[in-house]
């Protein structure tokens, strides 16, 4: 077994930019441009209808970051487009950004192979996107396949990341403020990137403090999914993701 913690911490990075990176890709200004949708609404109805056709306080409470009247609007913005067609298109999104990313990548198939596995070892619990994701039927080819499941693994750690903000002692906003991502930048430049109103509350020592904890929190609460791996396989994925990353972002 390896250690699971370890390996979580190690693939953040890369699993969050090969299973976000399609989120604002030509393919899915392509969907949107389709829909005639505008702002978030393609990006919530796209990625949160595998929750089905609920209020959109439910999308808030899953989505976690982003403020509850931003994603009424959104969600509400996109309710013609029913929400198993959109989950289908988003995945085409997907799947059409990882055969042109990872197009020549000759290790897509074991890439794959060893995503799918932590996927389906982890727990759903506190992340229902990732449960929803992760029940979307999977594409026949492997760069298509690499990309939806690195999805998975990401709206996986996602899910986790805000139960482990909240028990931090963290409000949405604090914690957006206080950290960015490997897409986002930290700051108010991130607030207002999820659509959260002026004025800004300031970012204390103390909040930062409570953000790392939370970052320590998630590797802890995401790592049992990464055990089924022994330690030669999880250094084969840190590697391959590694690898996988400088092809697609090149």
């Amino acid at each position: 077994m390896s250690d699971g913690r370890a390996v979580a911490a190690a693939v953040t990075d890369p699993i969050g930019r090969l299973g976000g990176a399609f989120m604002i890709s030509r393919e899915a200004k392509g969907f949107a441009m389709e829909t005639g949708l505008t702002g978030w609404a393609p990006y919530f109805r796209g990625r949160c209808g595998v929750l089905g056709e609920v209020d959109a306080d439910v999308v808030a409470s899953a989505a976690g970051f982003f403020p509850a009247e931003a994603v009424r609007d959104a969600w509400e913005a996109a309710s013609g487009l029913p929400a198993d067609a959109a989950v289908a298109r988003y995945a085409q999104v997907a799947h059409e950004f990882g055969r042109r990313k990872l197009d020549g990548f000759g290790e897509t198939g074991r890439l794959a192979e060893l995503l799918d596995t932590v996927a389906g070892n982890a727990d759903v619990l506190g992340a229902p996107l990732f449960a929803g994701w992760r029940a979307v039927p999977l594409p026949a080819d492997d760069p298509a396949r690499v990309i939806q499941l690195a999805h998975v693994l990401r709206e996986l750690r996602g899910g986790l990341h805000i139960v482990a903000v909240l028990a931090s002692g963290l409000g949405p906003l604090q914690a957006v403020l206080a950290g960015g991502s490997v897409l986002i930048p930290a700051g108010e430049t991130n607030a207002e990137y999820f659509a959260w109103p002026r004025p800004y509350p300031d970012v204390t020592d103390e909040i930062r403090e409570r953000r790392a904890q939370a970052e320590v929190l998630t590797d802890t609460l995401i790592a049992p999914a990464f055990e089924v791996l022994g330690e030669a396989e999880s250094d084969e994925l840190i590697v391959l993701l590694d690898q996988a990353c400088t092809i697609a972002f090149r």
